[in-house]
């Protein structure tokens, strides 16, 4: 039942991640045919915004090694297909498929830039800023993923003040679109409104941001709640709940998207999502996979949603 709540945004658009984000933390490689299966699946079940690969050298993510095969078979749905590029070199092979949709990836902690990009903080920010550059030139939207931005394992909590620097060095370069991750999943709501008061006193607009939360401790709904609180509209998740972070071993997996959109229905906010095929999806994921979904409503639902797996 639908029960609406004040102030909070008519519509969310769900980031779904869990094509990318997901899959590249799997042990075993996804064929590509299931990989473009899934994505057509998800656009099926109404998410408009699928990111589908990375452009990383295919040492560092070997499970997205496939690319450049991966894009072309799903370039033709009608969503917006995102794909993450962490240098130059990444971009160009973005684009030359006609990619429209790209992403960077930087930290607000120094520990993890040198584990992910090794790099400090400035450094990666100075290799981004022609990345950024080329992109919008190219006509290209670019979104930029924070990382750490409220725990890192190495430094342990994260002052704000850390992260707004770095989102407003992604702003002032260009970026469209800031997303905000819990990596390790250590935050609690207090501390989300915090940092998003402090990003607006600080001049970067709550229509900019969006959230990225991991479900550790079990606080990624009551988080995306307090972000939703604040006006954020724009929340990534994960069919199925799959993904995690290699660089980050403490990571678990991220939100789930059918927990999210059941939490999103029940307030009465639209998100233009069938539950049913989206359940039905991971469920169906779940079995190429091997292991069942650790999202909450894939297992509440998924025994009734049988007749969508095949």
């Amino acid at each position: 039942m639908a029960v609406p709540t004040q102030d909070l945004p008519a519509r969310v658009r769900i980031y779904e991640v869990g094509a990318r984000d997901g899959l590249q933390n799997e042990k075993a490689t996804v064929p590509t045919e299931v990989k473009a299966e899934f994505i057509r699946r998800l656009a099926d079940a109404g998410l408009t915004t699928i990111e589908a690969t990375s452009f990383v050298h295919p040492k560092w993510v070997p499970q997205l090694a496939d690319a450049e095969q991966l894009y072309p078979q799903v370039a033709d749905l009608p969503v917006a297909l995102p794909v993450l590029v962490p240098n130059e070199r990444g971009l160009d092979r973005a684009l030359a498929l006609g990619a429209r949709h790209v992403a960077v990836f930087a930290s607000a902690t120094e520990s993890f830039a040198k584990a992910n990009l090794n790099r400090t903080v400035d450094e990666s920010l100075a290799m981004f800023e022609p990345v950024v550059r080329r992109a919008k030139d190219a006509g290209s939207a670019v979104r930029g993923y924070v990382s750490m931005c409220f725990g890192d394992p190495w430094e342990g909590p994260v002052p704000v003040h850390q992260v707004v620097r770095v989102c407003k060095a992604l702003r002032d370069m260009g970026c469209d679109e800031l997303s905000l991750g819990d990596t390790i999943g250590v935050a609690t709501p207090g501390h989300v409104q915090s940092l998003l008061a402090g990003l607006n006193e600080e001049g970067v607009p709550t229509s900019a941001l969006g959230v990225h939360f991991h479900d550790t401790y079990g606080q990624a709904l009551s988080n995306t709640l307090a972000a939703l609180q604040h006006g954020v509209a724009t929340v990534d998740a994960s069919a199925g709940g799959l993904g995690g972070c290699p660089y980050a071993k403490s990571a678990t997996g991220n939100l789930a998207t059918e927990d999210l959109v059941w939490m999103l229905q029940g307030l009465g906010i639209d998100t233009g999502v069938d539950l049913g095929r989206l359940t039905a999806t991971s469920v169906w994921m779940a079995g190429r996979l091997g292991r069942p979904s650790p999202s909450r409503t894939v297992k509440a639902l998924g025994t009734t949603t049988q007749s969508h797996q095949e």
